[in-house]
């Protein structure tokens, strides 16, 4: 692996970044710790066009996303970023999310900021400010893979759809002549841009400059603190219900059952377009929600380490390295490809690439 792609974030970005809803992106605060200058604010666009496809949110609604136009030096060049967001794994909880932005364009903000790798401030986001920059909503609560519906709840699950619909409006007004581009995504949306990375090379033709960047999107099959598999449990509801395996990799699928291939440290080794894995090892969602949920921490042992790790005892932060040293192994084929990179850090935090102070 290329010295350049491990020495840090900032070197790679020069190539030119029970019943449970589970929202992923926001365990942290959604300020953002830019400067005092006016925030970017872009307009949410609905993809008229998906209703004839049946591309809608869990509720019926259509799909949307937010463009800021490159100019420049970067009019030829995307950034797609993949918003993200949990996800819902029974009819209760995607009932209970298609009430919310989560689910809904009815409910979505009509704008939103574009910071840290959307920001248009060049001393800022020196690399990509002046680039054509979208977010794409993130309303169907499957990572953008799910094909079903269901008619008693009125739910429609419809990722794979919402993806294509969105990628064929945004072909449509430039992106099919970019000469770079980038597929992006925190959390959830971090996991999807895993599972879309060769489907979004395979959009442009060769002399296009294609690659992924998936920030916080590294869930691990780990055993909690209980010693059961509470992520394992969860992501195989979301699966099933969804009707993800279809489209989950076959490279996965012809070798594991479709729940082992939702976790992408079965999946990364097999990508064939330049991947950048951006994760913390000390994953805070993963930690509160994965590795020590109430489930397996009925009595509160973990409340307060899992808050702030400075209360970890001993024993606390051992089964923590013990986390960070499965994710580094996970990585390890993955990384010898020199196509590859990666920036594991040390940090307690979930999705860094989007969030000014991170």
């Amino acid at each position: 692996m290329s010295l350049l792609w491990v020495a840090g974030f900032l070197l790679w970005v020069r190539w030119a970044h029970g019943t449970e809803y589970w929202n992923a992106s926001e365990v942290a605060s959604v300020n953002d710790g830019g400067g005092g200058s006016s925030p970017l604010l872009v307009g949410l666009t609905l993809i008229q066009s998906a209703a004839a496809k049946h591309a809608v949110c869990l509720d019926g609604s259509l799909p949307g996303y937010h463009f800021h136009r490159g100019y420049g030096s970067g009019a030829n060049s995307w950034i797609i970023n993949l918003e993200g967001g949990g996800w819902c794994n029974d009819i209760k909880s995607c009932a209970f999310r298609k009430t919310g932005h989560h689910g809904s364009s009815y409910y979505m903000e009509k704008q939103i900021q574009f910071s840290g790798i959307l920001s248009n401030k060049p001393e800022e986001n020196p690399d990509f400010y002046n680039w054509n920059r979208v977010k794409i909503r993130y309303c169907d609560g499957g990572s953008f893979l799910g094909e079903s519906y269901n008619e008693a709840a009125g739910l429609y699950f419809r990722g794979q759809r919402i993806w294509l619909a969105a990628m064929e409006e945004l072909l449509s007004n430039g992106m099919r002549d970019a000469s770079q581009a980038l597929l992006s995504g925190c959390s959830a949306g971090g996991l999807s841009t895993i599972f879309h990375c060769d489907n979004f090379r395979a959009l442009f033709s060769r002399s296009t400059n294609v690659k992924c960047l998936a920030d916080a999107g590294l869930f691990l099959d780990s055993v909690d603190v209980a010693g059961g598999h509470t992520m394992r449990s969860f992501f195989g509801d979301v699966v099933s219900l969804q009707g993800a395996g279809k489209y989950l990799p076959r490279t996965c699928t012809a070798r594991m059952d479709a729940t082992s291939c939702f976790f992408p440290q079965n999946v990364v080794g097999n990508i064939q377009t330049p991947l950048f894995l951006l994760n913390t090892a000390y994953d805070v969602w993963q930690l509160q929600q994965s590795l020590a949920p109430k489930t397996a921490d009925p009595q509160g042992y973990w409340k307060e380490c899992k808050m702030n790790h400075a209360n970890c005892n001993s024993y606390q932060l051992q089964f923590l390295q013990g986390f960070r040293d499965q994710m580094i192994n996970a990585v390890k084929e993955f990384s010898s490809s020199g196509k590859n990179g990666l920036y594991i850090n040390s940090c307690f935090a979930h999705c860094q690439s989007e969030r000014q102070d991170t």
